[in-house]
């Protein structure tokens, strides 16, 4: 089992992730012609009733990014946080739950997308083939979803449960506060962000699927006595 042994040093697993993301980011950012599009559609998470949907997006989409700030501030996280959870679980233990948590966010992710597009589908059976309606249609229908921000906010839940009173500093504001209650303030937030729909094209309900099914993870694993905290 891996020990960290200074500040910056990083274990094999979450540093083999950061690696595969940045190459993938470089390979969409920077291969010519229209390739990089081409990966983002490939890989990328479309809803099943999209010609673009494959099954295998449910675990690619967790690879790609939609720009150097996105990337960053995952990676960033899974630096910070991922770190100190591999030695916790042992590298294939963090994979397997690094991994869990983003499949799980991105089902709920694509059950959410169902309810949404289902009262769209109602809709234009109700009042007809409105042209604002089939746009609303195709647009949530082809919309792709891309990140790691799922499997990160997994990552961040599991500090919160297994390090509850460790002490975070924020940035905005600059404050220190303790793990469990930026996790519990931050899940809340996401709730609400997706709930209001609000909050831009962000996938909140990815970010509360990745905490959920972190939680589950980690609530079974102790029952089942192979992790303590």
């Amino acid at each position: 089992m891996f020990r960290p042994t200074g500040y910056f040093s990083t274990p094999p697993v979450v540093l083999n992730l950061i690696i595969v993301n940045c190459l993938f980011f470089m390979a969409t950012a920077l291969l010519p012609g229209d390739i990089g599009w081409m990966i983002e559609q490939k890989l990328g998470l479309y809803f099943w009733e999209s010609s673009n949907f494959r099954l295998y997006q449910v675990v690619t989409h967790m690879f790609l990014h939609a720009n150097f700030s996105h990337l960053f501030m995952n990676m960033f996280a899974l630096w910070m946080f991922g770190r100190v959870l591999e030695y916790d679980l042992g590298g294939k233990r963090f994979l397997i739950y690094y991994m869990a948590t983003g499949i799980g966010a991105a089902l709920l992710h694509l059950g959410v997308s169902w309810i949404e597009i289902s009262r769209i589908h109602g809709a234009i059976a109700e009042y007809g083939a409105q042209p604002d309606l089939v746009r609303a249609l195709v647009s949530r229908v082809n919309v792709v979803t891309v990140g790691a921000s799922g499997a990160v906010f997994g990552v961040l839940l599991a500090f919160g449960m297994m390090h509850p009173n460790s002490v975070i500093m924020l940035l905005i504001p600059p404050i220190p506060i303790k793990a469990k209650y930026f996790v519990i303030g931050y899940g809340v937030l996401e709730l609400f962000l997706g709930i209001s729909n609000s909050g831009g094209n962000v996938a909140h309900f990815a970010h509360v699927g990745g905490m959920l099914w972190g939680y589950l993870l980690l609530r079974w694993w102790k029952y089942k006595r192979v992790i303590y905290y």
